[in-house]
């Protein structure tokens, strides 16, 4: 079988619900929505002439650039969340240009500083090409959400083509897996930015962690441990500094949350619950080095 998957921008205005933080299961239910879907499934009326649907733009050097906004809705409270990817018609190379991202045809990612030094376990039997900025959070995400498909199976792909439709805004092909045979739900994490208008007033939003998510049931690991003790955390960054390759799904996630490079604004690695802002909630001193200089 064969799966292929192949602005300036309005801030809209949400219904109003309590902020949240934490960790919670959902489904997708929509993905870069019209403004007709917008009024259908998430129930939010756009102005006339609203740019809330206008998701290509230019990065700072002029270059294509995709919003991906993706809708979950809590599958207890049926509170809806916005998870947001950016995709950029750049190559993504580390800082220093000693390397290159590599991506095979199920989404798969890794580093190397030359096409022949890419690791056997991503390019065999796999097709491999660089990749552009944002593909590894977004196939991350798609096969997450995907995760009915059987992705050691060789004949079985996960791409879409990238000049002749996700660089023209085209998502069809994955929208339309919503509801479909091959998604299942998914586990995020809610958090809570803030910033400074030019008033110099501070608004605090409602966001997700987007740079990863987990596999639907996932949230009992964190029934189970307290992945917000410090001595837990030590273990886990000591484990992954010497590349413990039993660490779990989940405690990878963990990882990437308390990265150089993961979450930056207020949250809590517990179940979803109601944001209190007297709580000191983002683990701050928890940050870890990672192999990415890129971003």
């Amino acid at each position: 079988m064969s799966l292929s998957l192949e602005t300036k921008r309005e801030k809209v205005t949400l219904p109003e619900f309590t902020k949240k933080v934490g960790l919670f299961e959902a489904k997708v239910i929509a993905i870069n929505p019209t403004a007709e879907e917008y009024n259908d499934i998430l129930d939010i009326k756009l102005k006339e002439g609203s740019e809330a649907t206008n998701y290509l733009g230019k990065n700072e050097d002029g270059d294509t650039k995709l919003t991906v906004d993706i809708w979950l809705e809590e599958i207890k409270t049926k509170d809806k969340f916005k998870a947001r990817l950016y995709l950029e018609n750049v190559e993504k190379v580390k800082t220093d240009g000693s390397k290159k991202q590599y991506i095979n045809n199920i989404g798969t990612c890794t580093w190397a500083s030359d096409p022949n030094d890419i690791a056997d376990w991503i390019s065999k039997d796999r097709d491999c090409r660089v990749a552009y900025k944002g593909e590894e959070e977004f196939y991350s995400f798609l096969r997450t959400w995907l995760s009915e498909v059987d992705y050691k199976d060789f004949n079985n792909v996960l791409r879409m083509e990238w000049k002749e439709k996700l660089m023209k805004g085209n998502l069809k092909d994955v929208k339309s897996q919503i509801d479909g045979a091959y998604c299942s739900n998914i586990v995020g994490l809610a958090s809570v930015g803030s910033k400074i208008n030019k008033e110099g007033e501070t608004k605090q939003y409602q966001g997700v962690f987007s740079k990863l998510f987990m596999y639907a049931g996932s949230i009992k690991y964190f029934n189970a441990v307290d992945y917000t003790s410090k001595d837990v955390l030590k273990s886990l960054k000591e484990r992954e500094e010497r590349k413990d390759k039993t660490l779990k799904p989940h405690e990878k996630f963990v990882l990437k949350v308390i990265g150089q490079y993961g979450c930056k604004d207020s949250y809590i690695l517990k179940p979803l619950r109601e944001y209190d802002p007297n709580d000191d909630l983002v683990a701050s001193d928890n940050v870890i080095s990672e192999d990415d200089s890129s971003y």
